[in-house]
């Protein structure tokens, strides 16, 4: 039986609260796989409570003992503890709880299931000792792919990233043509694969102003990015020559457009966000997995309120049980 495995990330944020609103309502009980959410169980019973939100928790000692859904009931497979449940409040002692249940949902996601990852705290865990870059970073290593692809979907709009979490002044250095060569082949080959677009067509954003206006802004899109086009055309995938970003997103070309490829992160998100906040997702490409994340962070300020919107969530559960 195939399942959805989540990982809710950050305990302080609303990670867990999404799951835990998410399995009273109508949703959880026509969902057709089984959801298992990993973590401790005194964490969920507490946050039900600080939620004012009844449910029963049913404990598992593995997950060839889940069930169906049924609203009202949420499955937890427990592997550690919590050394906090305090919403809100960041406490780097969770640290390596959050990478443990992390390390499970990959496990898991290798043995025909797929991973849904709630938000993280990149702040927390590094604050406890571990070396930690992003949750696509870290299961790269973990399922020792050679390269991986962050994709970022709406219901009008996918944009992947060459580069993720690296700053501004380190993105030029960091483009090369091996890397649009790489990262768009997976773009294209998981669109097919994994999303099930037959004939994607892909735009590449430039990388300067204007898109360089022919090298007087920049040389990156005549040297590095023009010919990475030419030769990925080459093999038979349709790809634009870089465009200049501030006008890749009318309607005219966002209709004929199955996904972008931006330079970096802040290129082409606000533009997604803008778009979609609050329904957007994350998917890594590249990877032997199915991994599907929301897009938003921990919130800590609105963490056991009741005020977070699970939008995202039900569009991560969603898209990973469309994959698997």
């Amino acid at each position: 039986m195939k399942r959805i495995i989540y990982s809710p990330g950050e305990p302080s944020g609303i990670g867990p609260d999404l799951i835990l609103q998410l399995c009273n309502t109508n949703y959880w009980s026509n969902f057709k796989l089984p959801i298992i959410a990993l973590g401790d169980t005194r964490l969920f019973k507490e946050r039900a409570k600080l939620l004012g939100r009844k449910l029963e928790i049913v404990s598992l000692k593995n997950i060839k003992f889940s069930q169906k859904n049924k609203k009202g009931y949420l499955q937890v497979l427990e592997i550690d503890k919590c050394k906090s449940f305090k919403a809100g409040k960041l406490n780097p002692k969770n640290g390596s709880y959050i990478i443990h249940n992390l390390n499970l949902g990959i496990s898991l996601a290798e043995k025909n299931n797929a991973l849904v990852t709630g938000p993280i705290s990149k702040e927390n865990i590094i604050n406890a000792g571990i070396r930690f870059s992003g949750h696509t970073e870290w299961i790269q290593k973990a399922t020792k792919s050679s390269d991986v692809l962050m994709l970022l979907a709406a219901s009008k709009l996918r944009v992947a990233l060459a580069t993720t979490h690296i700053p501004l002044k380190k993105v030029a250095a960091s483009i090369s043509e091996d890397l649009i060569i790489n990262k768009t082949k997976i773009l294209h080959n998981d669109l097919k694969s994994k999303l099930k677009v037959k004939k994607p067509r892909i735009v590449m954003l430039g990388l300067n102003p204007h898109a360089g206006e022919g090298g007087k802004i920049g040389l990156e899109e005549t040297k590095i990015l023009k010919p990475a086009a030419k030769y990925l055309r080459k093999l038979g995938i349709n790809i634009t020559d870089p465009i200049s970003a501030d006008t890749a997103f009318t309607k005219q070309i966002l209709n004929k457009t199955d996904a972008y490829l931006a330079m970096y992160h802040d290129q082409a998100l606000p533009v997604l966000k803008a778009l979609s906040f609050g329904e957007g997702i994350n998917i890594t490409l590249g990877v032997p997995i199915i991994r599907t994340s929301v897009d938003h962070g921990v919130a800590l300020d609105i963490a056991g309120t009741g005020k977070s919107n699970y939008s995202s969530l039900k569009n991560a559960l969603d898209t990973a049980k469309d994959i698997i």
